[in-house]
């Protein structure tokens, strides 16, 4: 994108904040912020926030050292992480907190959400996983796991577009904007 994607402008602030607010206001036990390249500028951005600071020095490497320094951080009294991702700004508390409901009603595994029949994101994962999502390598997260265990998986049927809506592209960033214009 020619930029830190994290730092792009979503309704006058940083995306990272934008999304860090939204976790915040979900309620959990705890929020991990991993930062990666331009951790300053990105520490900046969710100043003021309470969340706890991680520092991933091997973010180069991929997406794979990120989730394990963030999942490194855990409390041992947290049973279980949700995983969100800095680049899903339309995220809400509400949606985020469903997820959470469903998985201390029934203890899954693995609790993802879906929309019209595909999987999104953030997902949660029970702490008994915490082990292998930090053994995976590359520049990949926990998707994996949700291969390896389909049965496992607590499907949380969403009427909301924002757990499929990430911003990997500038046109992804520019229809964000567009989007959010037209309904706002």
């Amino acid at each position: 994108m020619g930029q830190l994607k994290q730092l792009l402008p979503v309704d006058g602030q940083p995306m990272v904040r934008r999304v860090t607010q939204t976790v915040c206001a979900a309620g959990l036990a705890q929020v991990i912020v991993v930062l990666g390249a331009q951790a300053d500028r990105v520490r900046e951005a969710v100043h003021g926030l309470p969340v706890e600071i991680v520092i991933n020095e091997q973010w180069a490497a991929g997406m794979s050292h990120s989730l394990r320094a963030g999942l490194e951080a855990i409390r041992p009294d947290i049973q279980a992480a949700l995983i969100v991702l800095a680049d899903q700004p339309r995220l809400t508390p509400a949606l985020l907190q469903k997820l959470v409901s469903r998985y201390q009603a029934t203890r899954a595994a693995i609790v993802a959400p879906f929309y019209q029949g595909r999987q999104g994101n953030p997902v949660l994962f029970d702490r008994t996983l915490f082990a292998e999502l930090m053994a995976i390598e590359g520049d990949q997260g926990g998707r994996s796991l949700l291969t390896r265990y389909p049965e496992q998986i607590e499907r949380v049927e969403v009427d909301d577009p924002a757990v499929v809506l990430d911003i990997d592209t500038r046109e992804e960033y520019e229809q964000l904007h567009h989007r959010h214009r037209r309904s706002g």
